[in-house]
């Protein structure tokens, strides 16, 4: 009887786990078919303007002389700092909380804060960025200004990741290098970091693409709809490519949709492009650890 019993429930089990398994490849095609759809009606409609010019004009009431150059020259300018600024930080922090900070309610206090940072709105982290450095710090309206606030809005995403990374490194490993009588900071750079820097990067990854296609944040601190001149310096006024996009897309006119979907383009490979760059620096610091 108890033979039977235990039968009937694997059995049950089976076909849950056949079912669950069968409704996660469904979803998994459904949400590969809409993105499918997607990227054709947007290659279909916006390759055909995608030209030299189309790169090196500035946006213009007529599509056909319409280009990306300063929304481009922003979005690397805003990308470039807020990397500079939010990856060191986040590393570092991450660094200090898994290694150096006393396991005290303190320190989970801010752990627990810092999770809970990452699911804010990013139109909050905006606000707070027009509060604190537009205005209090008077940094105005400038690429400067944008950068600091998306890096406000990316560091707990780093953070969060870089500790889950550092929680990955064998204690074991760690403990063979004090014994070999490296120092606290010897057995960070040398073991911890080479190690954990793989796990790291993943994080880097999706917070850099994240910064790279946010719009609510930087429309807060002041981003332009449209300059008519290139930014030179972290103090400029500045427009970024989805800005660019969402105002293109707005127009009335159906060719400006087209060249939208021309910019979502660029944006896509620009996307792509740097985190197939992450994954292969990440692949690589990989295999180097696992020697």
């Amino acid at each position: 009887m108890m033979i039977q019993n235990s039968e009937r429930v694997m059995k049950r089990r089976k076909r849950i786990n056949n079912l669950a398994h069968g409704l996660f490849f469904l979803s998994t095609i459904a949400g590969i078919a809409v993105l499918f759809v997607l990227v054709y009606d947007i290659s279909k409609n916006g390759f055909g303007w995608l030209s030299k010019s189309f790169f090196e004009n500035f946006p213009s009431r007529f599509p056909d002389q319409s280009g990306i150059k300063p929304a481009l020259y922003g979005s690397m300018w805003i990308v470039t700092l807020t990397a500079v600024f939010s990856i060191p930080l986040g590393i570092g922090a991450a660094i200090y909380l898994e290694e150096y900070a006393p396991n005290n309610w303190f320190k989970k206090l801010i752990v627990i804060n810092i999770a809970n940072l990452a699911g804010i709105p990013s139109i909050i982290y905006g606000m707070l960025g027009l509060t604190i450095f537009v205005r209090t710090l008077g940094l105005g309206r400038s690429i400067l200004s944008g950068a600091l606030t998306m890096s406000l809005l990316i560091l707990p995403i780093i953070i969060v990741a870089s500790q889950e990374a550092i929680k990955t490194v064998s204690d074991a490993i760690k403990a063979g290098s004090y014994a070999l009588g490296a120092t606290k900071w010897q057995t960070v750079r040398n073991i911890v970091i080479p190690t954990a820097f793989p796990g790291m990067l993943t994080g880097i990854i999706f917070a850099t693409s994240r910064a790279l296609g946010e719009t609510a944040p930087l429309l807060m601190v002041g981003a332009f709809s449209y300059i008519s001149t290139l930014p030179k310096g972290p103090m400029d006024s500045f427009i970024v490519l989805p800005i660019q996009i969402y105002m293109w897309a707005g127009r009335p006119q159906a060719d400006f949709r087209s060249i939208s979907a021309a910019a979502i383009i660029v944006l896509l490979v620009l996307l792509l492009t740097s985190n197939a760059l992450a994954i292969f620096l990440r692949n690589k610091y990989q295999v180097r650890s696992e020697e």
